[in-house]
């Protein structure tokens, strides 16, 4: 007689695993980008991990398969597991991004997603000019209405995010809308972390430069547009880049 697995013992068990597997990708990983584990050193064999876990072979072999996808570790016959090098990750995997985002002191991650973000973004705003519609400008300057009005760190936070992942998206070029989305997610988690001395006296000062960008682009004046932008994220950086947070012992 053949046995049948009720289909829910069967779903059930398959969440089980899935969930452990994101817990051991989450720790390993964890792990890695904060240097319990440097580049070139070997991770724990399976039967440890299994150990350290409490989880079966198959889970730990399903996160290192996960964990080679996002370029952090390789795996090597009879010679085991090792880190590679930092510049070998994907740092556009949403999960590398947030370890980092969320490390004790993100500073040197800060400096570079500054400047990629320097990079794309004032490019961003000058297509955006040649090509956003009166309703496009209006949702802008709406932004705009919710940074100055923000009673709250979190309102704040989420007005300055939803207003430049707009702009990114009016672009109209779906590889900068995507960039931007796993970059600016980044970017959310610092900002959170950062204890912004500044607001709520500091608000109206980047409404009104936001707003700058919001009116270049408004006007079809893309230049405009793009040096306000670099104005903006400069600004952002200058508040927000000698934090205790960020640099401890500053």
């Amino acid at each position: 007689m053949t046995l049948v697995q009720p289909a829910g013992l069967a779903g059930g068990l398959v969440e089980r695993a899935s969930n452990h597997t994101i817990f051991v990708v989450e720790q390993i990983g964890r792990a890695i980008v904060a240097g319990e584990y440097p580049a070139e050193t070997m991770i724990p064999l399976d039967p440890d991990l299994c150990e350290m876990f409490n989880v079966s072979r198959t889970v730990v072999r399903e996160a290192k398969k996960t964990l080679i996808a996002k370029g952090m570790i390789q795996s090597k016959a009879k010679v085991g597991t090792h880190v590679r090098p930092s510049d070998e990750w994907n740092m556009f995997d949403e999960d590398v991004l947030r370890w980092h985002a969320s490390m004790r002191s993100p500073g040197a991650f800060y400096d570079e997603l500054f400047e990629i973000r320097l990079i794309f973004e004032p490019a961003a705003a000058a297509q955006a000019a040649t090509r956003a519609n009166t309703a496009d400008c209006a949702a802008l300057f709406a932004l705009c209405d919710m940074l100055a009005t923000s009673e709250s760190r979190a309102d704040f936070a989420v007005a300055d995010y939803d207003f430049h992942k707009q702009v990114l998206k009016l672009s109209g070029n779906r590889f900068l809308n995507s960039l931007g989305d796993i970059v600016q997610t980044a970017l959310h988690s610092l900002f959170m972390l950062e204890a912004h001395e500044r607001f709520p006296e500091g608000k109206e000062e980047v409404a009104q430069n936001h707003h700058a960008i919001a009116r270049a682009i408004a006007s079809g004046a893309a230049e405009e547009a793009r040096a306000a932008m670099a104005t903006v994220i400069r600004n952002g950086y200058r508040r927000v880049g000698d934090s205790p947070v960020l640099r401890p012992g500053l």
